[in-house]
């Protein structure tokens, strides 16, 4: 069927209606498109939304029109990873499905289910151990797949709260562009995650940071942190080294170092590699991985203040509880 609702953020009929109708020719907006169909046309319409019911998911990533669907479930935490492309953003998030779909988390921290299982499938699958292939890392992050990043969704149990932890696997070029020019067209992805976030992670490739190419990515990394440093307003942000399997030499550590305390001020460090230590008791945990994850989750968001913005980043603000 070709038709498409034509109320606004509503995808009927691939999913249910916005306006909360079990069938969709109970809906005004979906009546005005079907009078001027064909007869044959509405009878199948009637037939598919009799008998079948769509849940407002589809199991791929989230776009923000779906986060009203968890906003009554528990507190719901945002999370940014802004970094350059290729510094392993996607690698750390599949990292996290991974290890938590073994049973590896952080203390007292159980999985509870996930509205985007094919999403999160669909960047770890590389990561997995095939009888054909060893794995791999996964694809980059393509910058064209659209403006709004794809949300994955893990709803997490605490010790204390139910936790419903979103994250966007965002292409590098979006915080490349952003922080070169605030109002980049193509930095829209990044501007959304900037104000909507609660928890950020600023990634600094160790492999980028070691290599011939080391002083681009040192100046790129601190331009990231002053803009970041910008649009903060108190919200929790860690400076997250990964691949730290990489030695970086002593200088350029200390350069990002000094320009991470001067832009952002209270900041954690966290170290991270798929590569366990040599004295690692167990090879299958990679290297601060389940630390970072810890902190994400019990980190303290009450205390920030959101800067101005649009009426609908607003709107979409107001249906997040606060995690603390």
């Amino acid at each position: 069927m070709s038709k498409k609702c034509p109320f606004p953020d509503c995808y009927a009929p691939e999913m249910s209606c916005s306006n909360g109708e079990a069938k969709l020719e109970e809906c005004a907006h979906w009546k005005s498109t079907t009078e001027t169909t064909q007869s044959s046309d509405e009878h199948q319409v009637k037939n598919e939304t009799n008998d079948e019911f769509l849940f407002p998911w589809t199991g791929n990533a989230m776009g923000a029109v779906d986060l009203n669907f968890l906003a009554g479930t528990g507190s719901t935490r945002l999370l940014m990873m802004a970094g350059a492309a290729d510094a392993g953003k996607t690698s750390l998030l599949a990292a996290f499905y991974l290890l938590i779909a073994r049973g590896i988390s952080p203390e007292g921290v159980s999985f509870a289910g996930s509205l985007t299982l094919e999403g999160w499938e669909n960047i770890a699958s590389s990561l997995r151990w095939s009888m054909k292939d060893g794995p791999s890392f996964p694809a980059h992050t393509s910058s064209g797949a659209g403006r709004r990043p794809g949300l994955l969704h893990l709803s997490l149990r605490t010790p204390t709260k139910m936790c419903e932890l979103l994250a966007a696997d965002a292409p590098g070029e979006w915080f490349s562009a952003w922080a070169s020019n605030q109002q980049a067209q193509q930095a829209e992805g990044a501007r959304w995650l900037a104000a909507c976030s609660d928890v950020l992670l600023v990634i600094a490739d160790s492999y980028a940071l070691s290599g011939p190419a080391r002083g681009p990515a040192r100046k790129a990394l601190i331009d990231l942190f002053r803009r970041i440093g910008s649009e903060l307003n108190g919200r929790p942000v860690a400076l997250v080294w990964t691949k730290c399997d990489v030695a970086v030499p002593e200088e350029i550590t200390n350069t990002i170092r000094d320009a991470a305390a001067r832009s952002l001020q209270n900041y954690l460090e966290f170290h991270v590699s798929m590569h366990p230590t040599p004295q690692a008791e167990s090879q299958n945990h990679g290297q601060g991985i389940v630390e970072l994850l810890q902190w994400i989750l019990a980190v303290s968001t009450s205390g920030y203040y959101f800067s101005p913005i649009d009426a609908p980043e607003r709107a979409m603000l107001s249906t997040f509880g606060a995690f603390t």
